[in-house]
């Protein structure tokens, strides 16, 4: 029981963390202090803690462009992953990748793209490398729906279950591909419903709750671990933010109501997970308080020893960019 109690306040800490982590990002924007493109993950907290929960460290991970919360899932530093963000040689790509590009090999976290389902293809890569390898790792490919209408995704699903690999295909559904709802640019009533397509089970699951994530993840995980081939898991969840900070800026028109936002505000992946520990009797009220504290005091060390840290020197510019060394073709 004290087990399974440390993994579940393990999920709500990480969650929290995220939302933390998030809510500093957008000030740090509006402040001008992080330049470019910032897309937050405020309400989908629940999907990556609740998947990633159900892996084990070694276990592999890809992302996309709003991807801040899958390496935080997953155990990363979330020191390294804000000091990336500002650019700073002690991030997680020494402060040459930025918001989209955060990658940790040590704890599986493969890498993210801003090219919308770049990386299920690299998911099914290290699916089918775990395969060679004779190992049991397993690959969570997570993508939005958006990317769940590209070609590449489409080719990913079909080659995973044409060779049985490993990998479990991780759709977010937070209903909104930048501003063109799902439902307008999907033919059939759920994502997951193209699973069959690819003989695969496709599983709708509630991306507001952390614990309908985990066991829907573990099944994943065995079918994957035992050699029964990939799974396609659909979150259905919503993001509170818009697509990237500032974009509100340049709308003519708004694309959502604010009735709609609030009935999903209702159903806080955070709130539904403290409510349901304080519900089974794991933790009280002041022992999720606590964890509040926490978060907030190690979000706000991250963020000083971000903006303490050295920006990259000039010299190390082309460092790690490529091969070293470069291959040479006769």
């Amino acid at each position: 029981m004290d087990e399974d109690r440390d993994l579940y306040m393990m999920m709500l800490r990480r969650m929290m963390l995220i939302r933390e982590f998030e809510e500093n990002v957008k000030q740090l924007v509006q402040r001008g202090e992080l330049v470019g493109m910032a897309h937050c993950y405020i309400g989908e907290e629940a999907v990556a803690v609740g998947a990633c929960a159900a892996l084990r460290d070694d276990d592999y991970i890809t992302g996309n462009h709003r991807s801040h919360g899958h390496p935080i899932s997953k155990g990363g530093d979330v020191r390294r992953a804000m000091a990336e963000l500002l650019g700073k040689a002690t991030g997680y790509c020494k402060g040459k990748g930025g918001s989209m590009h955060l990658a940790d090999f040590d704890i599986g976290i493969l890498g993210e793209s801003g090219i919308v389902a770049s990386a299920l293809p690299v998911a099914v890569g290290a699916a089918m490398g775990s395969k060679m390898q004779g190992n049991d790792r397993v690959v969570v490919a997570f993508f939005g729906d958006g990317a769940s209408n590209q070609g590449a995704c489409h080719e990913a699903m079909n080659l995973a279950s044409i060779w049985k690999l490993p990998v479990i295909f991780l759709c977010e559904n937070n209903q909104y591909a930048v501003t063109t709802s799902f439902k307008e640019a999907v033919a059939v009533e759920n994502i997951s419903d193209r699973a069959s397509a690819y003989d695969m089970p496709g599983v709708l699951v509630d991306g507001q709750d952390a614990m309908a994530m985990f066991e829907a993840t573990t099944e994943a995980v065995r079918r994957a671990r035992a050699g029964e081939g990939p799974t396609l898991l659909e979150a259905r969840t919503y993001r509170y933010e818009d697509h990237s900070e500032g974009l509100v800026r340049i709308l003519r028109e708004s694309y959502r109501t604010d009735e709609e936002v609030e009935v999903w505000r209702e159903r806080d992946p955070i709130k539904v997970h403290s409510e349901w520990l304080v519900e089974q009797e794991i933790a009280s009220e002041e022992e999720i308080e606590a964890v509040r504290t926490y978060v907030a005091e190690t979000i706000a060390e991250a963020l000083q020893f971000a903006r303490e840290s050295p920006y990259p020197e000039l010299d190390d510019l082309l460092t790690d960019m490529y091969a070293d060394p470069l291959p040479t073709y006769n």
